[in-house]
């Protein structure tokens, strides 16, 4: 490796061991040595950053590794992979190559599809934080994009320094503060080598038009450019954070976190904020649908969900679609939950795990309880949802009763019920999951029988 200059070293290395002494202030402090994987496209930011972390690990008691997202969209894409492999053999650091196989879907970019690909990989990576590439050039131009799109003050902040997720591991950005220019000086300093996708000439992808087109002249014209927008967008991060400390009083004593789905809003609180105020009323339910990592919609469709729910009828069939999910009214209480899901059967043969469209049905061993394996064993079983009018007795000295008011006496959210999964042997109700097994399917004490286990795929 050459000689390097301190000069373009340092502030690289400076903003990295800065990142990583901050760490205790950002949550619960972690045991044992801190794991950081780096998110490595291998290119020259990502390349910048595992160098500089390789060499401060050992000082700062680190336990590094790296997360390559293979996207298989580029003829390329196996190179990059095993350049990745090679610069972090050289480093000693261990590699997980994740590949995504994306697809196209219908109204949703490849560069969107490819983020969302990354996004699932950090959430799966075996670390304690996944270390991000992005530099001050990179805010701007997120903040440039998000004013183009109208956003408000929670898209004009732009990316956070460290970001918490809902799964998985933080995110967290060292080069946030440091311009584009100071990444180039460590490289070269540093005789580091990387590789270019060529995907970031196309000036048809909105973000390479900005950063081709349109900061080069923002910078010849304004000579604080990059540091001046990074700043505007630590202004409108302090700005957010106002604005969900508002929803947060607001919705004191109005939100209950529902094992199922998530926080729940009760309604009777919108209603009685919109009435006073209105603008209010939108920040809480901008903040709520955050809270379930939904982005915030327009101004207008958010008026117009607001309107919705506060409008209608006590418990009204609400189902509002939204970012891929659904927003609705239940027992008075307003709710985010998974869309419907289309019609489905499965035939069950014997597997421990039944994979279904929306989650997996388990079928665990177990002696004296549940359903009988006998009956299992000497009838045709299938899996299919509610078509309506289906009844069970759970008791053999009770009365068969109708399965739908059964799931509303338990207070079973109209999206579960239609998409929970029923066995029948035979054709024949035989278990609910979660409710109960038919008097007549039960096991007897003393011989085998299946516990029954139903685990819906979160949203």
């Amino acid at each position: 490796m050459r000689h390097t200059s301190a000069s373009a070293v340092a502030p690289v290395l400076r903003a990295v061991r800065d990142a990583v002494a901050t760490l205790a202030a950002g949550g619960t402090p972690i045991a044992g040595p801190v794991r950081i994987a780096v998110a490595l496209s291998g290119g020259r930011d990502s390349m910048a950053l595992l160098d500089a972390l390789a060499t401060l690990a050992p000082e700062l008691g680190l336990a590094l590794s790296a997360l390559h997202v293979h996207h298989g969209l580029s003829k390329n894409a196996d190179a990059w992979a095993a350049f990745c492999a090679d610069e972090c053999a050289k480093r000693s650091v261990p590699l997980t190559v994740h590949r995504a196989g994306i697809r196209r879907a219908a109204g949703e970019s490849l560069e969107a599809r490819a983020r969302t690909a990354r996004y699932a990989a950090y959430a799966a990576a075996d670390a304690d934080l996944v270390a991000l590439g992005h530099h001050a050039d990179d805010q701007a131009e997120t903040l440039l994009l998000q004013l183009l799109r109208g956003a408000g003050p929670h898209g004009l902040a732009a990316m956070p320094a460290r970001r918490s997720m809902r799964a998985g591991p933080a995110l967290l950005r060292p080069f946030l503060a440091l311009p584009r220019a100071a990444i180039d000086a460590y490289a070269a300093a540093r005789g580091l080598a990387w590789v270019d996708d060529e995907s970031n000439a196309n000036t048809g992808v909105k973000r390479n038009f900005v950063r081709h087109e349109v900061a080069p002249r923002l910078a010849a014209a304004f000579p604080g450019y990059p540091a001046t927008l990074a700043r505007a967008a630590s202004h409108q991060a302090e700005a957010a954070l106002l604005s969900d400390d508002l929803a947060r009083l607001d919705a004191r004593d109005a939100i209950v976190d529902n094992a199922a789905d998530g926080p729940v809003l009760g309604r009777a609180a919108l209603i009685a904020l919109t009435a006073r105020a209105p603008h209010r009323a939108r920040n809480l339910l901008r903040w709520f649908l955050r809270g379930h990592d939904l982005g915030a919609p327009s101004a207008a469709r958010l008026a117009a969900m607001l309107d919705q729910l506060v409008r209608a009828a006590p418990d009204g069939r609400v189902r509002l679609a939204h970012a891929g999910a659904e927003v609705g009214i239940h027992r008075g209480r307003i709710v985010v939950h998974a869309p419907a899901v289309a019609p489905f059967a499965a035939t069950w043969q014997g597997e421990r795990l039944l994979a279904l469209p929306h989650g997996t049905l388990e079928f665990v061993s177990c002696t004296g309880e549940g359903m009988a394996r006998a009956a299992l064993d000497s009838a045709a079983v299938t899996v299919r949802p509610r078509a309506g009018g289906e009844r069970i007795r759970l008791a053999g000295d009770r009365p068969r009763r109708a399965l739908k008011g059964i799931l509303q006496d338990a207070g079973t959210p109209p999206w579960q019920r239609e998409s929970l999964p029923l066995v029948f042997c035979d054709d024949v109700l035989a278990v609910v999951p979660g409710v109960g097994v038919d008097a007549a399917f039960r096991a007897a004490p003393g011989m085998p029988g299946y516990e029954i286990r139903w685990h819906p795929a979160t949203a």
